[in-house]
């Protein structure tokens, strides 16, 4: 077993803007610790990890009945959007495809029109305005900030409420996640000062109201945690079945794979071991939820926004898991 030292040395060298780090086996609390001035209440921008806290949720409204399925056209749920002359791929997209990060998009990732997404008034039509193109379906195409409002705007269509509203009844008060608030953005100077502050416990919602869904909403190190119990135990936490254990299976099965990153892709979850079993929920700067379900271990943290902060999956398998393990 590794000494904890030699772990906690690798974080201050090389993984410096760690806000929380905690690690739960067997669902007992192993080590909880907090750097850079954070505490058990600071929450930060998880940036990509609010994908698979949105992938739970559409799990949930399948679960309750709303009308939804993986199989449908993304553009049945918006049938008041307008398909430009000439664009036929887009209506062959499928919420499927988007879950497994296989729709194509009319921008590559080098070169995304962030500036044109901020200004926009609506961020779900400019996202339905990128999907498509000339690529193909099936294709790994990783949309990490503009494309995943779609399922927002999904969500709001089929439960008729706000994506945070939903979320509040149905996830974080029955996993006892600290209480989030609507901080709407107008533009990208607001995206810019987000990303520079220590945040309050907020999701974002573009200028239309509606809550972002492939960054932009707030977690504790302990409200990573208790996602990661959560689809440890197949969708229970503390006895109540929150999301199906089918959606959980569904969500860490890989569907796709990313060449670039040598990975797995489930449904907005990433797969790192097949094997074992071990997937998890990525964001920028470092922000993970980490399953290793053969070990009964869950490992979260959070952090601060840190651009080309190094990849949490060193840090994990090779410092991280040999202490607890």
């Amino acid at each position: 077993m590794m000494p904890k030292t030699q772990m906690e040395r690798m974080i201050h060298n090389s993984y410096s803007n760690i806000g929380g780090l905690i690690v739960r086996k067997k669902g007992e609390s192993e080590y909880e610790k907090y750097f850079n001035d954070c505490t058990e209440s600071t929450a930060l921008n998880v940036f990509s990890v609010t994908k698979s806290i949105v992938a739970i949720l559409l799990g949930i409204a399948m679960d309750k009945g709303y009308p939804i399925n993986i199989g449908q056209k993304i553009l049945e749920f918006f049938p008041e959007y307008e398909v430009a002359r000439g664009e036929r791929l887009i209506q062959s997209i499928r919420l499927r495809d988007m879950l497994t990060m296989t729709a194509p998009y009319k921008y590559k990732n080098e070169s995304a029109p962030y500036k044109k997404y901020f200004e926009s008034k609506d961020w779900i039509k400019a996202a339905l305005d990128l999907l498509g193109g000339k690529g193909k379906v099936g294709d790994f195409f990783y949309a990490a900030l503009i494309g995943p409002d779609i399922f927002s705007g999904i969500l709001e269509k089929v439960t008729g409420r706000s994506v945070l509203e939903f979320a509040t009844k149905n996830l974080f008060t029955p996993l006892g996640i600290s209480p989030k608030v609507v901080k709407t953005f107008q533009g990208q100077e607001d995206h810019k000062e987000f990303l520079k502050s220590r945040q309050e416990n907020v999701w974002v919602a573009g200028p239309s109201g509606v809550n972002t869904a492939g960054w932009g909403l707030t977690m504790t190190a302990n409200d990573l945690a208790k996602i990661g119990q959560l689809f440890l135990e197949k969708g229970r936490y503390q006895g109540q079945q929150i999301v199906s254990s089918d959606w959980v299976s569904e969500c860490t099965t890989v569907h796709s794979h990313c060449k670039e990153f040598k990975m797995g892709y489930g449904y907005l979850w990433w797969i790192i071991d097949e094997k074992e079993h071990c997937y998890a929920a990525m964001g920028d700067s470092g922000n993970v939820i980490y399953i290793n379900e053969s070990k009964e271990l869950v490992i979260a943290m959070n952090a601060l926004y840190k651009p080309g902060a190094m990849d949490r999956r060193k840090l994990i398998r090779e410092y991280i898991e040999p202490v607890f393990i």
